[in-house]
């Protein structure tokens, strides 16, 4: 393990430790499919980018929706509403959005990146707690569980479950109160430089910044891009 090992090691879920599966696109064509409306998956892949802008355009206006488990579902159900709309489906809209939503609710939708339980494993063997700081709806327990996660965390701590949201300082104090360990001792571990990184930063933490699609995300912190990357970032 690291020289100076950390108190505990926290990560950010969606992009970091999990991906759709078997894309998010492939489980709206499925969706659609079962409802009775065959579309092309090239169509709908082709405007996944205006359903993440949608998602971006409404957490730079305000990302407090993560705090809220009713905004936060409002939140996905306009996005994937927005898609059905723009494939030529406009009563059943809504509805399908939902059912996008709920299905993404399911742990079989979800698979873990290979490097993320061999890294827990590894952190855990060390002695380091391992803990979870998301944007997240209230799934996400059940999720991490149904993906055999659980075992190998000491905390998961989840933004519409305690009324917090990165990059609030806040959540990542929570997080290290839970365990009772010194943020100023801990990492942050995630995909996102507004939320993850600024926000440990914020609390005291020390952000390590994960780039899986190889984006070549710039900035003031260690950039990996896989887990097992991870020791010797830290």
């Amino acid at each position: 393990m690291v020289r100076d090992r950390p108190a505990a090691v926290f990560f950010d879920v969606g992009n970091t430790l999990l991906y759709p599966h078997p894309s998010v696109s492939r489980v709206v064509e499925e969706i659609l499919t079962a409802a009775g409306h065959d579309r092309d998956l090239a169509a709908i892949e082709s405007l996944m980018p205006l359903v993440d802008e949608y998602y971006e355009d409404r957490f730079r206006a305000d990302d407090t929706f993560w705090t809220s488990e009713e905004a936060t579902s409002g939140v996905w159900v306009g996005m994937y509403s927005l898609l059905a709309r723009r494939l030529g489906i406009e009563d059943e809209a809504e509805s399908l959005a939902r059912a996008v939503y709920d299905e993404f609710g399911k742990a079989e939708r979800w698979r873990a990146y290979d490097d993320v339980a061999v890294e827990f494993g590894r952190l855990k063997k060390a002695g380091v707690p391992v803990g979870i700081i998301s944007n997240w709806d209230g799934r996400l327990e059940g999720l991490l569980a149904g993906l055999g996660l659980a075992p190998l965390l000491d905390t998961v701590v989840c933004s519409a479950m305690v009324g917090l949201h990165k990059p609030d300082p806040r959540i990542f104090e929570l997080a290290a109160a839970r365990l009772e360990v010194d943020p100023a001792s801990c990492v942050h571990v995630g995909d996102h430089f507004y939320s993850d990184v600024l926000g440990a930063k914020a609390a005291g933490m020390r952000a390590v910044m994960i780039d899986r699609k190889g984006a070549g995300q710039p900035g003031p912190v260690p950039v990996i891009h896989t887990l097992d990357e991870l020791e010797g970032a830290l």
